[in-house]
């Protein structure tokens, strides 16, 4: 971890700057998700309102099952830019493990109007469109 290497480095390196992004990232995959939150909030010290860098940590408080703190960390995303594909997608399944599938839905559909049209996304395209076909299908049971 850089940010730990740094804290006790002994002055005769290089200065390089640290990309707490993408060390955050990596942290994130190794299943580190205190650490990778750590990184990322290092990462927020250049803009605090940086989208990407705060759907991350939305996903890593989602993984350490901090599900409220990922819900706000979402919708502050979503208050500074409405049509964050990201965020949309990860609030719905958030709101769908509360019970509250009217909301997941409309979160869902606007995930689907704004998503981008990569390779990437398809598979979250996909599912978000199954999710939705599977809400209509259990409302339509009731």
């Amino acid at each position: 971890m850089s940010w730990w290497s740094d804290l006790f480095s002994r002055g005769n390196e290089s200065a390089r700057p640290v990309d707490y992004y993408a060390e955050g990232v990596q942290l994130l995959r190794t299943g580190h998700y205190h650490e990778a939150v750590t990184s990322f909030r290092l990462a927020l010290r250049e803009d605090p309102t940086d989208a990407a860098v705060l759907q991350q940590i939305a996903i890593a408080y989602t993984r350490i099952g901090m599900t409220e703190e990922a819900s706000r960390t979402y919708r502050t995303v979503l208050q500074n830019d409405p049509k964050a594909s990201g965020a949309h997608y990860g609030l719905a399944f958030l709101l769908l493990r509360e019970g509250k599938p009217n909301e997941a839905s409309a979160h869902l559909r606007t995930f689907l109007e704004v998503a981008p049209r990569t390779a990437e996304a398809a598979r979250h395209i996909e599912h978000a469109r199954k999710t939705l076909r599977e809400i209509a299908e259990s409302a339509g049971a009731e």
